[in-house]
């Protein structure tokens, strides 16, 4: 019978793999650890538990008797607080896997993310697990996911006794989900930038919880990436929307972000323009031949379940009353 600790148990992504864990009928335990307590949740104990006070993780795992790890914490929106999203998704990361490693822990799930690939113009068309690391050092967001990465590989060599599951996620796209992709779909216009299609891979929060539970009882260890099959581009969203493409290029778009950030209008600087002019398309064929999931969803099913709880999304459709 596993017994489970799921850090950034109550947030967005955790709620979901808590319950879906619970659920489990060999999971004898699911403590869900995060910095807040919402209401009690059948079959989850709950635990306060902040990441970057490293001293605390380990008496918490001894006391509960865990034997798995998943490790969801880290900031839902990140470039508000470079200094606190290090502090939260690297600190963190570092003592959650410290505290693993002394309280006997035998495995340790961690939700990373294709931004761990980094965005350039080399990147393949679709990239897969046996691609390298690169992230982009002025973008902190995807230098925190290389850097949390590399310092697992490390530990994977140094102490193989505990097992790593490490899952690179694409877009995660549900019911309750607000992030800075979504945000790009609310105005009148879809922005694009000259000459790229910026294509992206969904996959549904559903999808990504299921992956999670089979990671935290009877599922390999290895690194994978999770996402539906197929993408969809900029223009394919633009035309799903019933909204017309504001077309800016690169360059402009970086003056006006380096300005707007200047002048405190807006958080995003010129770092952003990579973020969506060469995003890193995931190939899913080893989660599915290796790890033994296959998406109940596609990319593109993911997004129609999103526009489905998010009607006014749609040019045209009001949510009713």
């Amino acid at each position: 019978m596993t017994r489970v600790l799921i850090t950034g148990g109550a947030g967005f992504l955790g709620s979901h793999v808590a319950r879906a864990v619970a659920a489990r009928a060999d999971v004898e335990l699911v403590v869900s650890a995060d910095l807040r307590i919402g209401p009690p949740r059948p079959g989850i104990t709950d635990a306060v538990l902040d990441v970057t006070e490293g001293s605390a993780i380990a008496p918490l795992l001894r006391e509960h008797r865990i034997d798995t790890v998943v490790h969801l914490a880290a900031i839902v929106n990140p470039g508000r607080d470079v200094d606190l999203e290090y502090r939260v998704d690297v600190t963190g990361s570092a003592n959650v896997i410290t505290a693993c490693i002394e309280a006997g822990v035998r495995r340790i799930v961690v939700s990373s993310s294709g931004a761990a690939y980094g965005y350039h113009p080399d990147n393949p068309e679709w990239i897969d697990e046996d691609q390298p690391l690169r992230g982009n050092d002025d973008f902190a967001y995807s230098r925190h996911k290389r850097l949390v990465e590399e310092m697992l590989a490390e530990h994977s060599r140094t102490h193989p006794e505990l097992e790593q599951v490490v899952f690179r996620i694409g877009t995660i796209l549900g019911p309750e989900v607000r992030n800075q992709i979504t945000a790009l779909w609310d105005g009148r216009r879809i922005l694009r930038i000259a000459g790229s299609d910026s294509p992206f891979v969904f996959v549904s929060v559903d999808d990504v919880a299921a992956a999670m539970v089979r990671a935290a009882t009877d599922g390999p260890a290895g690194i994978f990436n999770v996402a539906g099959d197929g993408r969809m581009t900029v223009p394919e969203i633009a035309r799903r929307l019933g909204k017309r493409q504001l077309v800016i290029p690169a360059g402009v778009l970086a003056t006006v972000l380096r300005i707007g950030r200047m002048l405190r209008l807006t958080e995003h600087g010129p770092e952003k323009v990579p973020f969506l002019r060469y995003r890193p398309v995931l190939a899913n064929l080893r989660l599915k031949e290796q790890f033994g999931y296959t998406p109940g969803r596609s990319s593109r099913e993911a997004f129609e379940d999103y526009l489905a709880t998010h009607p006014s999304v749609v040019h045209g459709r009001r949510r009713r009353s």
